[in-house]
């Protein structure tokens, strides 16, 4: 991503398609002079104003449009820069017309996620908080919008930054211990910075440990469901997706791929992945449908493990919670192998509420948080981060030198200082803010 900060840019903050009204963002310290050339006197900072839009104000050469202006001098900005924002009619005519008219007045269209990485360059929120406004933007259920919110609110970040002003405390006391090694200080000095970097990692580890949760939330909590053929899975999978999502034969071997489909539990995403019968077969193609399935049985939150009445399993998945349909056929015993059965019918609808109240439950206990109010980690690249200070924390503990301990410390507070964008995150810069949509 090639950045030109210094560029007055602009986007259409809402989505393309026939609606009332579209806004169109601008920011960048040549914004007052377009925003005067298109529409004459500045409107008063931060009040929505009625304005005629020209292509040239000066001379009143061609009407664009009538819009709500509201300008935005910086640094009290989402930029942190000059910009405004026209409230435009959402015709496609009206909204070209106005980019030709920016674009004519010296500004360019934004890249991917450029306001928001402007206005991490400007400090007006940290990577963590950035991060955070995606995921608001990207948030399909009611757990994923307040999850997203609290990161954007900071939650994650004063976390992190609490963690950082403990960490710069242990370092200076480190410190004074390199610094005055013929002075006595006292014994407690070093085992009270001993027993506080202690406390850290357990606390790191903790929030690891949250972690899975919070991604599970972010992502989504996924559901496989497997079994031999004709065990009702493709019927089931329908039931819940609530349409005829995948194709149902009596004829043995009809799924032979995976079919997946999403849907949300106790406000919870979640992703329900139909799978190929397992069995022995010489066909490559259903083998190969066998072998995803077993895939998916492996990276699956929680298994979903169907048999037909007349064909109990011999085995069961570990953690699976087990399903016998075809009730309306036959019984299925109470437990196989000590795990308790879910009976059903799909056909009949027998046992399916009891069922879906069991799953929402499971969907519960894996995102539940067991420490309250405590930010839940919500990616792989927070967990990374934390993992790794974690680990030089732990390398601290046991170096005997306490310079080799002290540069152990200051390792610990790069890889925090990272997470946050504070330290080393260039490199890091244009994989996140890439992900963006135009306009953010």
């Amino acid at each position: 991503m090639d950045h030109h900060n210094g560029e007055t840019i602009f986007a259409l903050s809402t989505g393309l398609g026939r609606a009332a009204i579209a806004i169109m963002r601008v920011s960048g310290s040549g914004s007052a002079d377009i925003l005067q050339r298109l529409c004459g006197k500045l409107p008063p900072a931060r009040k929505a104003a009625l304005r005629s839009v020209w292509q040239d104000a000066r001379t009143q050469d061609n009407l664009l449009d009538e819009a709500l202006v509201l300008w935005f001098p910086g640094p009290k900005s989402y930029t942190g820069e000059d910009g405004f924002e026209l409230h435009l009619h959402a015709g496609p005519a009206v909204i070209q017309a106005v980019a030709n008219a920016l674009v004519e007045a010296g500004a360019r269209p934004a890249e991917p996620g450029e306001f928001t990485r402007r206005a991490f360059t400007n400090g007006r929120m940290d990577l963590v908080e950035a991060e955070g406004i995606s995921d608001l933007i990207e948030a399909e259920t009611e757990s994923q919008r307040k999850l997203a919110l609290a990161q954007t609110d900071g939650a994650l970040s004063r976390l992190y930054g609490a963690w950082a002003e403990r960490l710069k405390r242990v370092l200076a006391h480190q410190e004074a211990l390199i610094d005055f090694p013929d002075e006595d200080l006292p014994p407690e000095v070093e085992q009270g910075l001993l027993d506080e970097i202690s406390a850290l990692i357990e606390a790191m580890q903790s929030h690891i440990q949250e972690g899975e949760r919070g991604e599970r939330i972010r992502r989504g909590v996924v559901f496989a469901i497997v079994g031999p053929p004709n065990a009702g899975k493709s019927s089931l999978l329908n039931w819940l997706a609530d349409r005829d999502a995948a194709i149902v034969s009596p004829v043995a071997g009809t799924t032979r791929d995976a079919i997946e489909v999403n849907g949300s539990l106790a406000g919870v995403r979640v992703t329900f992945i139909d799978t190929a019968g397992m069995r022995e077969t010489e066909d490559e193609i259903e083998a190969e449908g066998v072998k995803r399935a077993l895939f998916h049985v492996k990276h699956a939150d929680c298994v979903l493990q169907m048999f037909a009445a007349q064909n109990v399993p011999e085995d069961v998945f570990p953690n699976a919670i087990l399903i016998g349909n075809k009730t309306d056929l036959g019984s299925v015993p109470a437990k196989v192998l000590d795990t308790p059965v879910i009976p059903v019918s799909v056909r009949s609808g027998e046992g399916l509420s009891a069922l879906k109240k069991l799953l929402e439950q499971k969907v519960e206990s894996l995102t539940a948080r067991s420490s309250f109010g405590a930010p839940l980690l919500t990616r792989a690249r927070h967990k990374a981060g934390v993992q790794e200070a974690c680990a030089c924390l732990e390398a601290a503990l046991q170096q005997d030198w306490p310079e080799m301990r002290g540069e152990e410390l200051r390792l610990a507070m790069r890889a925090l200082g990272r997470l946050t964008g504070h330290v080393g995150v260039e490199d890091l810069l244009d994989a996140v803010f890439g992900q963006f949509c135009i306009g953010k």
